[in-house]
Protein backbone atom coordinates (compact mmCIF):
# COMPACT_ATOMS: atom_id res chain seq x y z
CA UNK A 1 0.00 0.00 0.00
CA UNK A 2 1.42 3.71 -1.25
CA UNK A 3 0.40 5.87 1.42
CA UNK A 4 1.05 10.13 1.71
CA UNK A 5 3.24 10.92 4.34
CA UNK A 6 4.98 13.70 6.31
CA UNK A 7 8.38 14.00 8.43
CA UNK A 8 7.67 17.24 10.25
CA UNK A 9 11.41 19.21 11.26
CA UNK A 10 13.01 22.08 12.61
CA UNK A 11 12.90 25.36 10.13
CA UNK A 12 15.98 25.52 8.13
CA UNK A 13 16.57 21.78 8.02
CA UNK A 14 13.95 21.22 4.91
CA UNK A 15 16.34 20.54 2.62
CA UNK A 16 18.50 18.36 4.20
CA UNK A 17 15.34 16.54 4.97
CA UNK A 18 14.34 16.45 1.67
CA UNK A 19 17.68 14.94 0.21
CA UNK A 20 17.82 12.17 2.69
CA UNK A 21 14.00 11.27 2.46
CA UNK A 22 14.98 10.91 -1.64
CA UNK A 23 18.36 8.76 -0.76
CA UNK A 24 15.44 6.29 0.93
CA UNK A 25 13.53 6.20 -1.88
CA UNK A 26 10.93 8.36 -1.41
CA UNK A 27 8.62 9.59 -4.05
CA UNK A 28 6.83 13.23 -4.32
CA UNK A 29 9.01 14.67 -1.93
CA UNK A 30 7.77 18.43 -1.26
CA UNK A 31 9.48 20.37 1.31
CA UNK A 32 7.36 23.45 3.25
CA UNK A 33 8.04 25.74 6.19
CA UNK A 34 9.28 23.22 9.19
CA UNK A 35 8.28 20.03 7.09
CA UNK A 36 8.50 17.48 4.28
CA UNK A 37 5.82 15.73 1.89
CA UNK A 38 6.48 12.42 0.46
CA UNK A 39 4.98 8.94 -0.35
CA UNK A 40 5.80 5.43 -0.10
CA UNK A 41 5.12 1.99 1.02
CA UNK A 42 5.68 0.41 4.27
CA UNK A 43 9.17 0.09 3.87
CA UNK A 44 9.73 3.50 3.20
CA UNK A 45 7.90 4.45 6.07
CA UNK A 46 9.76 2.17 8.29
CA UNK A 47 13.56 3.32 6.66
CA UNK A 48 12.20 7.34 7.37
CA UNK A 49 12.33 6.44 10.79
CA UNK A 50 14.87 3.99 11.03
CA UNK A 51 17.62 6.18 8.69
CA UNK A 52 16.13 10.37 8.59
CA UNK A 53 19.07 12.19 11.14
CA UNK A 54 16.73 15.60 10.93
CA UNK A 55 13.30 14.50 11.02
CA UNK A 56 11.53 15.27 14.07
CA UNK A 57 8.93 12.19 12.95
CA UNK A 58 7.37 10.52 10.78
CA UNK A 59 3.29 10.83 10.24
CA UNK A 60 0.89 8.37 8.00
CA UNK A 61 -1.62 11.63 5.97
CA UNK A 62 -4.55 10.66 7.26
CA UNK A 63 -5.89 13.22 4.99
CA UNK A 64 -6.21 17.33 4.48
CA UNK A 65 -8.82 19.50 3.08
CA UNK A 66 -10.29 23.13 3.71
CA UNK A 67 -12.04 23.45 7.70
CA UNK A 68 -13.51 27.01 8.19
CA UNK A 69 -16.32 25.75 10.29
CA UNK A 70 -16.31 22.96 13.04
CA UNK A 71 -19.18 21.57 10.73
CA UNK A 72 -16.24 21.13 7.83
CA UNK A 73 -13.86 19.88 9.93
CA UNK A 74 -16.67 17.20 11.44
CA UNK A 75 -17.72 15.86 7.75
CA UNK A 76 -14.17 16.15 6.39
CA UNK A 77 -12.77 13.37 9.07
CA UNK A 78 -15.84 11.46 8.43
CA UNK A 79 -15.70 11.13 5.05
CA UNK A 80 -11.76 9.89 5.38
CA UNK A 81 -10.65 5.71 5.30
CA UNK A 82 -9.44 6.07 9.17
CA UNK A 83 -10.20 2.32 9.14
CA UNK A 84 -6.98 1.71 6.67
CA UNK A 85 -4.80 2.87 9.59
CA UNK A 86 -6.57 2.24 12.84
CA UNK A 87 -8.09 -1.01 14.23
CA UNK A 88 -11.35 -1.79 16.02
CA UNK A 89 -9.35 -1.75 19.25
CA UNK A 90 -6.72 1.05 18.83
CA UNK A 91 -6.38 4.06 21.20
CA UNK A 92 -6.66 7.50 19.34
CA UNK A 93 -5.92 10.34 21.13
CA UNK A 94 -5.25 13.56 19.51
CA UNK A 95 -3.20 17.25 19.91
CA UNK A 96 -2.24 19.76 17.57
CA UNK A 97 -1.92 23.57 16.22
CA UNK A 98 -4.27 25.83 15.20
CA UNK A 99 -2.62 29.31 13.43
CA UNK A 100 -3.78 32.07 11.42
CA UNK A 101 -7.49 29.64 10.95
CA UNK A 102 -11.47 30.91 11.81
CA UNK A 103 -11.02 27.74 14.17
CA UNK A 104 -8.75 28.99 16.69
CA UNK A 105 -9.92 26.52 20.11
CA UNK A 106 -7.34 23.81 19.87
CA UNK A 107 -9.15 22.16 22.77
CA UNK A 108 -12.37 22.57 21.07
CA UNK A 109 -11.07 21.01 17.68
CA UNK A 110 -9.45 18.17 19.79
CA UNK A 111 -13.48 17.25 20.87
CA UNK A 112 -14.43 17.62 16.90
CA UNK A 113 -11.89 15.57 15.79
CA UNK A 114 -11.95 12.89 18.40
CA UNK A 115 -16.06 12.80 18.02
CA UNK A 116 -15.28 12.61 14.23
CA UNK A 117 -13.31 9.85 13.84
CA UNK A 118 -15.63 7.73 16.50
CA UNK A 119 -18.46 8.29 14.25
CA UNK A 120 -15.81 7.04 11.15
CA UNK A 121 -14.58 4.04 13.07
CA UNK A 122 -17.36 2.74 14.19
CA UNK A 123 -19.25 2.94 10.79
CA UNK A 124 -16.20 1.24 9.28
CA UNK A 125 -15.78 -1.40 12.10
CA UNK A 126 -19.57 -1.69 12.12
CA UNK A 127 -19.41 -1.64 15.74
CA UNK A 128 -21.04 0.90 18.36
CA UNK A 129 -18.45 0.46 20.84
CA UNK A 130 -14.17 1.71 20.63
CA UNK A 131 -12.97 0.08 23.84
CA UNK A 132 -9.29 1.72 22.75
CA UNK A 133 -7.62 -0.81 24.20
CA UNK A 134 -5.30 -1.36 22.03
CA UNK A 135 -2.31 -0.38 20.22
CA UNK A 136 -1.72 3.60 20.55
CA UNK A 137 -2.38 5.37 17.53
CA UNK A 138 -1.31 8.72 18.36
CA UNK A 139 -3.09 11.04 16.07
CA UNK A 140 -1.63 14.91 15.19
CA UNK A 141 -3.60 17.40 13.23
CA UNK A 142 -2.42 20.94 12.30
CA UNK A 143 -4.61 23.50 11.23
CA UNK A 144 -2.72 26.63 9.23
CA UNK A 145 -4.69 29.39 7.15
CA UNK A 146 -7.55 26.80 7.29
CA UNK A 147 -6.20 23.94 5.60
CA UNK A 148 -6.28 20.87 7.62
CA UNK A 149 -3.95 18.34 8.26
CA UNK A 150 -4.64 14.96 9.99
CA UNK A 151 -2.15 12.94 10.75
CA UNK A 152 -1.20 9.23 12.51
CA UNK A 153 2.23 9.39 13.94
CA UNK A 154 4.04 6.54 13.42
CA UNK A 155 7.60 7.19 15.54
CA UNK A 156 6.27 7.53 18.85
CA UNK A 157 8.80 9.47 20.68
CA UNK A 158 10.94 11.97 18.94
CA UNK A 159 13.18 10.88 16.26
CA UNK A 160 15.46 13.16 17.88
CA UNK A 161 15.94 11.09 21.24
CA UNK A 162 18.02 8.57 19.88
CA UNK A 163 18.87 6.78 22.80
CA UNK A 164 22.36 7.84 23.87
CA UNK A 165 21.19 11.87 25.55
CA UNK A 166 19.62 10.65 28.79
CA UNK A 167 21.16 13.70 30.58
CA UNK A 168 22.72 16.43 29.09
CA UNK A 169 24.13 19.87 29.74
CA UNK A 170 22.40 23.26 30.10
CA UNK A 171 22.51 24.39 26.69
CA UNK A 172 22.52 21.42 24.44
CA UNK A 173 21.88 21.52 21.00
CA UNK A 174 19.13 19.51 19.42
CA UNK A 175 20.82 15.86 17.86
CA UNK A 176 18.51 16.53 14.53
CA UNK A 177 20.20 20.24 14.17
CA UNK A 178 23.48 18.58 14.62
CA UNK A 179 22.83 15.89 12.16
CA UNK A 180 22.06 18.62 9.90
CA UNK A 181 25.33 20.63 10.46
CA UNK A 182 27.48 17.61 9.94
CA UNK A 183 25.73 17.02 6.71
CA UNK A 184 26.01 20.69 5.82
CA UNK A 185 29.66 20.28 6.81
CA UNK A 186 30.25 16.90 4.66
CA UNK A 187 32.02 14.74 7.09
CA UNK A 188 33.58 11.85 5.83
CA UNK A 189 34.97 8.60 6.88
CA UNK A 190 38.05 10.23 6.92
CA UNK A 191 37.74 13.46 8.87
CA UNK A 192 39.12 14.78 12.12
CA UNK A 193 36.35 16.31 13.40
CA UNK A 194 36.70 18.98 16.55
CA UNK A 195 34.76 20.41 19.03
CA UNK A 196 35.78 23.21 21.40
CA UNK A 197 32.61 23.55 23.82
CA UNK A 198 31.70 19.93 23.19
CA UNK A 199 29.10 19.91 26.32
CA UNK A 200 27.64 16.53 26.08
CA UNK A 201 28.97 15.99 22.81
CA UNK A 202 26.03 15.66 20.53
CA UNK A 203 27.93 17.18 17.82
CA UNK A 204 30.52 14.78 17.80
CA UNK A 205 28.03 11.55 18.15
CA UNK A 206 26.00 13.23 15.12
CA UNK A 207 29.42 13.84 13.27
CA UNK A 208 30.21 9.81 14.33
CA UNK A 209 27.07 8.71 12.59
CA UNK A 210 27.53 10.30 9.47
CA UNK A 211 31.01 9.03 9.16
CA UNK A 212 30.46 5.43 10.06
CA UNK A 213 26.98 5.54 7.87
CA UNK A 214 25.26 4.72 11.62
CA UNK A 215 21.37 5.23 11.00
CA UNK A 216 20.39 7.12 14.30
CA UNK A 217 17.20 5.65 14.97
CA UNK A 218 18.65 1.76 14.26
CA UNK A 219 18.89 1.27 18.18
CA UNK A 220 15.42 2.11 18.95
CA UNK A 221 11.84 1.32 18.63
CA UNK A 222 8.95 2.92 17.11
CA UNK A 223 5.21 3.29 17.59
CA UNK A 224 4.49 2.02 14.44
CA UNK A 225 6.17 -0.99 14.97
CA UNK A 226 2.46 -2.04 16.82
CA UNK A 227 0.35 -0.61 14.00
CA UNK A 228 -0.61 -3.43 11.68
CA UNK A 229 -0.80 -1.89 8.03
CA UNK A 230 3.21 -1.34 8.73
CA UNK A 231 4.35 -5.31 8.85
CA UNK A 232 6.97 -6.85 10.84
CA UNK A 233 8.83 -7.26 7.53
CA UNK A 234 9.27 -3.65 6.75
CA UNK A 235 11.46 -3.19 9.75
CA UNK A 236 13.72 -6.46 9.95
CA UNK A 237 14.66 -5.25 6.38
CA UNK A 238 14.85 -1.60 7.28
CA UNK A 239 17.00 -2.56 10.23
CA UNK A 240 18.78 -5.22 8.07
CA UNK A 241 19.78 -2.42 5.74
CA UNK A 242 21.30 -0.21 8.69
CA UNK A 243 22.98 -2.46 9.73
CA UNK A 244 24.92 -3.94 6.48
CA UNK A 245 25.46 -0.15 5.71
CA UNK A 246 27.71 0.62 8.75
CA UNK A 247 31.32 1.20 8.21
CA UNK A 248 34.04 0.00 10.38
CA UNK A 249 37.37 0.41 8.94
CA UNK A 250 37.74 4.02 8.68
CA UNK A 251 40.31 6.77 10.18
CA UNK A 252 37.58 9.17 11.40
CA UNK A 253 38.45 10.64 14.89
CA UNK A 254 36.12 13.21 16.77
CA UNK A 255 37.97 14.95 19.54
CA UNK A 256 35.59 17.34 22.28
CA UNK A 257 37.32 20.27 24.69
CA UNK A 258 35.44 21.87 27.20
CA UNK A 259 36.08 23.66 30.39
CA UNK A 260 33.80 21.66 32.61
CA UNK A 261 34.98 18.40 33.92
CA UNK A 262 30.88 17.44 34.05
CA UNK A 263 30.55 18.23 30.22
CA UNK A 264 33.80 15.95 29.38
CA UNK A 265 32.33 13.19 31.64
CA UNK A 266 29.12 13.03 29.87
CA UNK A 267 30.64 13.55 26.71
CA UNK A 268 32.64 10.40 27.07
CA UNK A 269 29.74 8.47 28.91
CA UNK A 270 27.61 9.44 25.67
CA UNK A 271 29.85 8.95 23.23
CA UNK A 272 30.10 4.86 24.72
CA UNK A 273 25.53 4.82 24.98
CA UNK A 274 25.80 5.65 21.09
CA UNK A 275 28.34 2.93 20.17
CA UNK A 276 30.82 5.44 19.00
CA UNK A 277 33.22 5.39 21.49
CA UNK A 278 36.33 4.21 19.69
CA UNK A 279 35.88 7.48 17.77
CA UNK A 280 35.04 10.19 20.04
CA UNK A 281 37.19 11.62 22.70
CA UNK A 282 37.02 14.17 25.25
CA UNK A 283 39.53 16.30 26.76
CA UNK A 284 39.21 19.14 30.12
CA UNK A 285 40.32 21.92 28.04
CA UNK A 286 39.33 25.40 27.50
CA UNK A 287 39.30 27.36 23.93
CA UNK A 288 42.42 29.69 25.31
CA UNK A 289 44.45 26.92 25.64
CA UNK A 290 43.20 25.19 22.13
CA UNK A 291 46.22 24.30 19.69
CA UNK A 292 46.09 23.23 16.13
CA UNK A 293 45.64 20.05 15.38
CA UNK A 294 48.37 18.34 13.10
CA UNK A 295 46.38 17.64 10.21
CA UNK A 296 43.29 19.43 8.53
CA UNK A 297 40.00 19.19 10.49
CA UNK A 298 36.08 19.98 10.49
CA UNK A 299 35.71 22.42 13.25
CA UNK A 300 32.01 22.15 14.47
CA UNK A 301 30.89 23.84 17.67
CA UNK A 302 28.03 25.47 19.53
CA UNK A 303 29.66 28.06 21.69
CA UNK A 304 27.86 29.40 25.02
CA UNK A 305 25.52 32.71 24.33
CA UNK A 306 22.86 33.87 26.37
CA UNK A 307 19.82 36.29 26.22
CA UNK A 308 20.49 38.36 28.64
CA UNK A 309 23.38 41.60 28.36
CA UNK A 310 25.88 39.55 30.86
CA UNK A 311 25.72 36.58 29.54
CA UNK A 312 25.85 38.04 25.76
CA UNK A 313 29.21 40.07 26.61
CA UNK A 314 30.58 36.91 28.13
CA UNK A 315 29.88 34.97 25.00
CA UNK A 316 31.28 37.62 23.10
CA UNK A 317 34.38 37.62 24.98
CA UNK A 318 35.11 33.76 24.53
CA UNK A 319 34.21 34.46 20.35
CA UNK A 320 37.42 37.14 20.69
CA UNK A 321 39.17 34.02 22.23
CA UNK A 322 38.26 32.10 19.17
CA UNK A 323 39.26 34.58 16.86
CA UNK A 324 42.75 34.49 18.14
CA UNK A 325 43.48 30.78 18.79
CA UNK A 326 41.42 29.42 15.49
CA UNK A 327 42.97 32.02 13.14
CA UNK A 328 44.77 31.55 10.59
CA UNK A 329 42.79 28.39 9.82
CA UNK A 330 45.38 27.03 7.84
CA UNK A 331 43.55 24.18 5.76
CA UNK A 332 40.95 23.85 8.63
CA UNK A 333 37.38 24.24 8.26
CA UNK A 334 35.09 26.04 10.77
CA UNK A 335 30.89 25.38 11.31
CA UNK A 336 29.69 28.05 14.45
CA UNK A 337 26.44 27.76 15.57
CA UNK A 338 25.03 31.23 17.47
CA UNK A 339 22.20 33.81 17.85
CA UNK A 340 24.97 37.14 17.45
CA UNK A 341 24.41 38.68 14.73
CA UNK A 342 27.71 39.85 15.44
CA UNK A 343 29.76 37.21 15.53
CA UNK A 344 31.55 37.67 12.30
CA UNK A 345 33.40 41.27 13.40
CA UNK A 346 34.03 39.60 17.04
CA UNK A 347 35.86 36.61 15.52
CA UNK A 348 37.46 38.68 13.03
CA UNK A 349 37.08 37.14 10.02
CA UNK A 350 33.80 37.21 7.36
CA UNK A 351 32.74 34.19 6.69
CA UNK A 352 32.66 32.13 3.63
CA UNK A 353 28.45 31.42 3.84
CA UNK A 354 26.27 32.06 6.52
CA UNK A 355 22.95 29.60 6.95
CA UNK A 356 19.75 30.60 8.85
CA UNK A 357 18.85 27.69 11.42
CA UNK A 358 16.74 27.41 14.20
CA UNK A 359 17.90 25.78 17.73
CA UNK A 360 14.57 24.91 19.38
CA UNK A 361 12.87 28.18 19.15
CA UNK A 362 15.98 30.87 19.30
CA UNK A 363 17.21 31.83 14.98
CA UNK A 364 20.53 31.25 14.74
CA UNK A 365 23.11 31.24 12.24
CA UNK A 366 25.49 28.68 11.27
CA UNK A 367 28.65 30.53 10.11
CA UNK A 368 30.88 28.65 7.55
CA UNK A 369 34.68 28.92 6.65
CA UNK A 370 35.50 26.20 4.00
CA UNK A 371 37.62 27.98 1.78
CA UNK A 372 41.32 26.20 1.99
CA UNK A 373 43.35 29.26 3.37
Amino acid sequence: MNMNLVAPCRFGLEKTLSFELKKLGAENVRAEDGRVFFSGNAEICAKANIFCATAERICVVLGQFKAESFDELFDGIKALPLADFIGKNDQFPNKGSTLKSKLTSVPAIQKIVKKAMAVNLAKAHKTDVLPENGSMCQIRFSLMKNDFTLMLDTSGEGLHKRGYRAVSNAAPIRETLAACIADIARIRDADLVIDPFCGSGTLLIEAAFKALNIAPGLNRRFAGERMKFLPESAWRSARGEAKAAIKSDVDFMAIGYDIDPECVKLTNENAKKAGVSQYVKAELRGIADFTPPKRPAKILTNPPYGERLLEVNEARELYAVMGKRLLPLKGNQLYVITPDEEFESIFGLKTDKNRKLYNGMLMCRLYTYFKVN
